[in-house]
């Protein structure tokens, strides 16, 4: 009897998993497999998906949290096979790094219009709080390479009107993983939130996107 593609794709997801798990962290075959990894759940289409403006940027802590969490305990629980199916345990985190990313809006514009001393509060889990460690996962290692390159001079060219410090490139680096907030991007380019985020949504996501499909990362 035949296997559903269900039951195939679970079973080609574990021997990845193992077969990935087995090499030594930072190893060439661990990078190997973990982008393998990422290709083929993104590909399968099961990965839970919104149209949500924040939505890339808490795929991209999504990814830094599988490849630092799917072998060993790093900055979270190791992922348990006989608690959740990978794709489980992939989407419960990315609905809740995209409510924490809602979250964290909602208060930097609660902060701007009250008129009360403000408290600092830690609303945001552990991963939030870690700084860039050598660890990089591989596809944010050959996305951070593919800006910091930056082959043909596109990112590096396209800027926010009248404010030419403040391009694709430039914009790209601040938001990968660790992300830079808006609220400490807003004050430190002196620009305000919307202008940064529109120019983002509408200048970089789409440059990423392309960036991303190009290497396989997504279909």
């Amino acid at each position: 009897m035949s296997q559903s593609p269900s039951n195939k794709f679970d079973k080609q997801i574990k021997r990845l998993i193992v077969e990935t798990c087995q090499h030594p962290r930072d190893s060439f075959e661990r990078k190997s497999g973990l982008t393998k990894l990422i290709q083929t759940i993104t590909q399968s289409k099961k990965l839970w998906y919104s149209y949500n403006p924040f939505y890339e940027d808490a795929l991209q802590q999504t990814w830094l949290y599988f490849c630092r969490n799917l072998c060993e305990a790093n900055t979270g629980k190791k992922y348990d096979p006989n608690q959740s199916q990978v794709i489980t345990w992939l989407n419960s985190y990315l609905k809740y790094r995209l409510f924490s990313f809602q979250q964290e809006i909602q208060q930097q514009n609660e902060k701007k219009v009250s008129l009360s001393p403000i408290r600092e509060e830690t609303t945001t889990d552990p991963i939030q709080q870690i700084p860039a460690t050598p660890e990089i996962p591989p596809i944010l290692e050959e996305t951070l390479n593919w800006v910091k390159n930056d082959p043909g001079g596109e990112l590096s060219s396209i800027h926010i009107k009248k404010r030419p410090d403040i391009t694709c490139q430039v914009l790209i680096l601040r938001r990968l993983p660790p992300p830079t907030d808006w609220k400490t991007l807003e004050a430190e380019f002196n620009c305000s939130y919307s202008t940064l985020a529109n120019f983002y949504k509408r200048q970089c996501r789409p440059r990423l996107r392309q960036f991303a499909l190009t290497q396989g990362f997504l279909e």
